[in-house]
C-alpha cells in the first residue's frame, strides 16, 4: 500500500521535469535499494518510463543505507554532506546512486501543490504556511531553551564555565605553553653553550 503510494506520488513528478525524464531514460533496467535503518528496505527500479517501487530483498545496482533524517538530508542541499559525513552509506555503483539520487530530488514532490489537489489552493497554502509557522516557532523555542539551560548551568548554578571565563582559561593556557616553549629553548641553548 505505502510503496504504491510512493510510486504514484514520484510517477506523477516525471511529466513536469524534462531532466527527470532524461534520467529516467538514461536509468532503464537500473535499480537502487533504499535500506532505512531498523525500518526496512525499498528496491526502486526504473523501467526507462517509470519508476517501480517494491520492498524486499530484489538485488540492486547501488544501494542507499542510513537512518531516517540521512536520507532525508540526502534529498537536501547538503545531500554531498550527509554522504561525506558517514550519515547515509553507499555501497555498489556510486555513480549510478547518484544518478537516483538527483532522479529522486527532481521527483520530490511539493507538499503545498500535493494538498491542494485534496483540499484546494486556499486550505493547502493556509495549512502549508502554518506548518513553516510552527516549524519556526520550534526551532526559535529549542533556541531558546538552550540558551536558558546554558545560562543557567554557566551562571546560576555554576556547574559550568561560561564562554567568556573559558575562552580566556584556553588563552592564558596557550601563553604558558607558549612560555614553556621559550624557557625550554633557553634551557637547551644554556646547556649547549656550557657543554662547550
Amino acid at each position: 500500500m505505502l510503496t504504491v503510494a510512493l510510486e504514484n506520488l514520484l510517477n506523477r513528478g516525471l511529466p513536469r521535469s524534462p531532466r527527470a525524464r532524461a534520467l529516467c531514460s538514461e536509468l532503464s533496467g537500473r535499480s537502487v535499494a533504499v535500506e532505512v535503518d531498523s525500518i526496512g528496505r525499498l528496491h526502486i527500479a526504473c523501467t526507462g518510463i517509470t519508476l517501480a517501487v517494491t520492498r524486499g530483498d530484489a538485488p540492486a545496482d547501488a544501494t542507499l543505507s542510513a537512518g531516517p533524517f540521512g536520507l532525508l538530508s540526502l534529498l537536501g542541499p547538503a545531500a554531498q554532506n550527509a554522504v561525506q559525513s558517514g550519515a547515509v552509506r553507499i555501497s555498489g555503483d556510486a555513480e549510478l546512486a547518484g544518478k537516483f539520487q538527483e532522479l529522486l530530488r527532481l521527483l520530490r514532490p511539493d507538499a503545498e501543490e500535493e494538498l491542494s489537489a485534496l483540499l484546494g489552493d486556499v486550505a493547502a497554502h493556509r495549512l502549508t504556511g502554518l506548518v513553516r509557522e510552527g516549524a519556526h516557532w520550534g526551532r526559535r523555542a529549542a533556541e531558546t531553551g538552550l540558551a536558558n539551560v546554558a545560562e543557567f548551568l554557566g551562571h546560576e548554578s555554576a556547574d559550568l564555565v561560561s564562554r567568556a571565563e573559558g575562552e580566556q582559561f584556553l588563552r592564558g593556557v596557550d601563553v604558558l605553553r607558549e612560555d614553556l616553549d621559550r624557557l625550554q629553548a633557553r634551557v637547551e641553548l644554556l646547556q649547549r653553550r656550557g657543554a662547550r
